[in-house]
């Protein structure tokens, strides 16, 4: 059996026929992934190769986190074409994000910074701890992964995170960390750090405006839920 091009699928079921008609946004999220690879593999149709890779990365927001030996993992993504323009395509998603996010104030956009959160630390297989350091207006300087640690903790060092503001030249940080076990409820030891790292940080007068706590799927702002 070889493998399945969009033309030869049922004309009701390709992707490109449908967005010329009804416009992109009316594809669903494996239709658009069908529609860039063009091909499926020994057994699966294009459309199943999609699924499949989004069931894989628990969506849109996983795939666009997957890492180039993630995508080698994958049935039907071992050429090294395809997996190379669809680790390109990533890419520049993720640097579009993060163009606009050194362009507008974090605090007015929550969602977006849920979701910039979300594509860097929510499918990372241990705790990852990062901080978005801010500018006087509330604009991304950079994110930096700063502690990793096990499946359920890490360690978090204070002195670093002021260190690393202070070389940032920040006004403000969003901190932010991963739970692998797929729970974003904050923890009593990840309130504890806030209110310690708040503490510390405000000695050199910059704030902790949230604590965004991601898994995959899914976010939380501490800030939102009355944490602070």
């Amino acid at each position: 059996m070889t493998a399945m091009l969009l033309q030869d699928l049922p004309q009701a079921l390709r992707p490109r026929e449908k967005m010329a008609a009804l416009g992109p946004a009316a594809l669903t999220d494996v239709e658009l992934l069908a529609l860039f690879l063009r091909t499926g593999v020994k057994g699966q149709s294009v459309l199943q190769l999609a699924q499949s890779l989004l069931k894989r990365f628990h969506g849109l927001a996983g795939l666009l986190q997957a890492s180039h030996q993630d995508l080698r993992s994958i049935k039907g993504m071992g050429g090294t074409a395809k997996r190379a323009e669809l680790a390109a395509v990533l890419e520049l998603s993720r640097r579009a994000m993060a163009e606009q996010m050194q362009a507008r104030d974090l605090m007015s956009s929550p969602e977006a910074v849920k979701l910039f959160l979300q594509l860097h630390l929510a499918h990372c297989p241990h705790e990852v701890f990062g901080v978005l350091f801010l500018d006087a207006q509330h604009r991304m300087l950079s994110f930096r992964e700063m502690f990793q640690g096990t499946l359920t903790q890490t360690s978090v060092y204070p002195r670093e995170v002021v260190k690393a503001a202070l070389d940032q030249g920040a006004h403000a940080v969003v901190l932010a960390h991963n739970h692998p076990s797929g729970s974003v409820l904050p923890s009593k030891a990840d309130e504890t750090l806030t209110q310690t790292l708040r503490n510390a940080l405000l000695v050199v007068d910059i704030r902790v405006l949230d604590h965004v706590i991601v898994a995959p799927g899914q976010a939380l702002s501490m800030l939102e839920k009355g944490y602070f």
